[in-house]
């Protein structure tokens, strides 16, 4: 498909199909992340119970880095180009996508300072001790020095979402990610006769695929066929394409510490009742986390479709878009949660065998699980967001599920002494205001024609 054509269908395509036919390859590369998630928990198992504790220290840290490169900043990206070439004006989107790679050198940068040179009394912070915390700074040295190769790779992945080529991006992590598989093997347990370099393998291997799958899409960018042709600005670097990206960016990157801080201070609170009501906690909140991706996969649709359509006023238009990718994702979301909602056991007891620990998880997901079809909505809604460059409102729907939750657990713990069951009531309510929020935004004038 011709990016004119590419276009078209964006701007004009029946709306259904064009949202399924532009979030496959998003959804197979977010299939495709979460093995890859897997096989390195897996590989590092089998180099012992410390080196799995190092691992886990590191994973939210690294979560971030994912989420901030690929859907915060990169949702900003994407917005900034699509919203240029909606509107018909090539230029700008270039201009956007050579300003982004600064704001990516600038990131990685950034993350290598904080998480590199102050990584062991961050690391000693979330718990780590001894050999434990020890191998948390040696994959974390690693995996940050080198996150170069994250922030670039999905800087170039949101510029081509931005011109609606969801295949180019989709394609190159979905082939690297399945050479990251085997390649982290190698490099952690010394398959093929390569160095066993133990719990900093993983780190090596990430580095690797995303500066391969970086040099994919950068042969995409440069050539006189592509869509979008990465060049020097002609009039230098200025401020506004940079502000134009950071406006919802650097407010995107905030709402990522907004939701890992929510499961953070619930935890805390949880920590009240014991060790295994935080296990069983965890291991609920962590399929919450996966529904984040899960939404990904679509949103990332929905930025770009919201912001071609904003870009060529066609502001009616983007709203169905939002919507009716909205509804899918939190259909999905829905049916996930109510079958854990029944039968919490299937999740659960993949981690644990633990009685106390599974009596928390029960009484979380069977709470909170009905209630994911909201969170998956709010989620899309929240990518769609982006699209229209104003990250006002899911700021203030994040500021309101913190509230609720905490607020409301605390009343819960000290004031009605409700317990989890209490506590967990409140984490459901924040969700669906959260979700009411970003609903209640898609009527404010950034969604309206002036």
């Amino acid at each position: 498909m011709s990016p004119a054509e590419r276009r078209q269908m964006m701007l004009s395509g029946p709306i259904l199909p064009t949202i399924l036919t532009l979030a496959a390859p998003n959804v197979l590369n977010v299939a495709m992340q979460s093995l890859v998630s897997i096989s390195d928990s897996w590989f590092v198992s089998q180099l012992g119970l410390v080196d799995l504790a190092a691992l886990a220290l590191v994973f939210p840290t690294q979560m971030a880095l994912g989420q901030m490169s690929a859907g915060a900043m990169g949702g900003g990206v994407s917005s900034s180009v699509a919203r240029a070439l909606g509107s018909g004006n090539r230029a700008a989107a270039e201009a956007a996508a050579a300003h982004a790679l600064v704001i990516a050198v600038g990131m990685a940068a950034l993350f290598a300072i904080v998480l590199v040179g102050f990584g062991r009394p961050i690391y000693g912070a979330l718990g780590g001790s001894g050999r434990a915390l020890d191998g948390a700074v040696a994959y974390a040295t690693v995996l940050f020095l080198g996150c170069g190769a994250h922030w670039i790779a999905n800087t170039l992945a949101s510029v081509l979402r931005g011109t609606g080529d969801m295949k180019t991006p989709g394609y190159a992590l979905v082939a690297t990610a399945a050479l990251q598989i085997p390649l982290t093997g190698a490099l952690t347990l010394g398959w093929f006769g390569l160095p066993r370099l133990g719990i900093v393998g993983p780190a090596a291997a990430a580095v690797t695929v995303f500066t391969l799958a970086a040099l994919w899409m950068l042969a995409r960018l440069v050539g006189p066929k592509a869509a979008l042709r990465l060049r020097w600005p002609a009039d230098g670097f200025r401020w506004r394409p940079f502000r134009d990206i950071l406006k919802v960016g650097l407010v995107a990157c905030l709402v990522v510490i907004l939701t890992n801080g929510t499961v953070l201070l619930v935890t805390g609170l949880i920590g009240r009742a014991g060790d295994a009501a935080i296990a069983g906690y965890g291991i609920g909140s962590r399929l919450e986390y996966m529904l984040v991706p899960i939404s990904f996969g679509i949103g990332a649709t929905l930025t770009a479709l919201v912001g071609t359509n904003i870009g060529a006023r066609q502001f009616a238009r983007a709203q169905r878009v939002a919507w009716s990718g909205a509804l899918m994702a939190g259909a999905i979301a829905a049916a996930i949660g109510i079958v854990v909602a029944i039968e919490p056991d299937l999740w659960l007891r993949l981690f644990t065998n633990d009685p106390a620990a599974l009596a928390s998880g029960r009484t979380y997901l069977s709470i909170v699980g009905p209630v994911y079809g909201f969170f998956g909505l709010a989620m899309a809604l929240y990518f769609a967001s982006q699209g229209t460059g104003e990250m006002v409102w899911p700021v203030i729907a994040n500021l309101c599920r913190i509230l609720i939750a905490v607020c409301g657990s605390l009343l819960a713990l000290d004031v009605l002494g409700w317990g989890l069951q209490g506590l967990f009531t409140f984490v459901a309510l924040g969700i669906v205001s959260f979700c009411a929020v970003l609903a209640f935004s898609t009527t404010r004038p950034a969604w309206r024609a002036p």
